[in-house]
C-alpha cells in the first residue's frame, strides 16, 4: 500500500484510486452506496476526499477483497457491527502485510 502525505487534507478522486486500488468509478459507486464517504467538490464537480472517506474506502476494499463480502448491504452490515469488527480485521491484515514485506525484505538481503 502506498503511504500518503501526511500533510495533505484534501486527495483528489484520482489521488484516492490509486492509493487505494479502485478505479474512479467504483468510488463515485461506493458514495452512493455509503453515506459516511461524502467527498467535498468544488464548482467544476470535481471530487475531494478528507483522510476519514479514504479510511472508509479502504474499509470497504477490504471487506470485499480481502472478507468476500460482496453484497452491499452485507458490507454496511459488517461496518456498522459492534465495535466496527471490520476495524479490527482490517488493522490486523494490515500489520500482517506489513511483516510479510518485511520479512520478504530480509529474506532477500540473506
Amino acid at each position: 500500500m502506498e503511504e500518503q502525505d501526511s500533510h495533505k487534507v484534501l486527495f483528489s478522486i484520482n489521488e484516492v484510486s490509486k492509493l487505494v486500488g479502485v478505479p474512479a468509478s467504483t468510488l463515485r459507486y461506493w458514495e452512493k452506496q455509503f453515506s459516511g464517504i461524502r467527498p467535498r467538490t468544488d464548482k467544476h464537480g470535481n471530487r475531494y476526499y478528507k483522510q476519514s472517506d479514504i479510511d472508509l474506502i479502504k474499509q470497504i476494499k477490504y471487506l470485499r477483497d480481502e472478507m468476500h463480502i460482496t453484497r452491499i448491504e452485507a458490507i454496511r452490515n459488517e461496518l456498522s457491527a459492534p465495535r466496527r469488527r471490520a476495524d479490527q480485521r482490517q488493522h490486523a491484515y494490515e500489520i500482517l502485510t506489513t511483516v510479510k514485506t518485511e520479512l520478504e525484505a530480509i529474506r532477500s538481503a540473506i
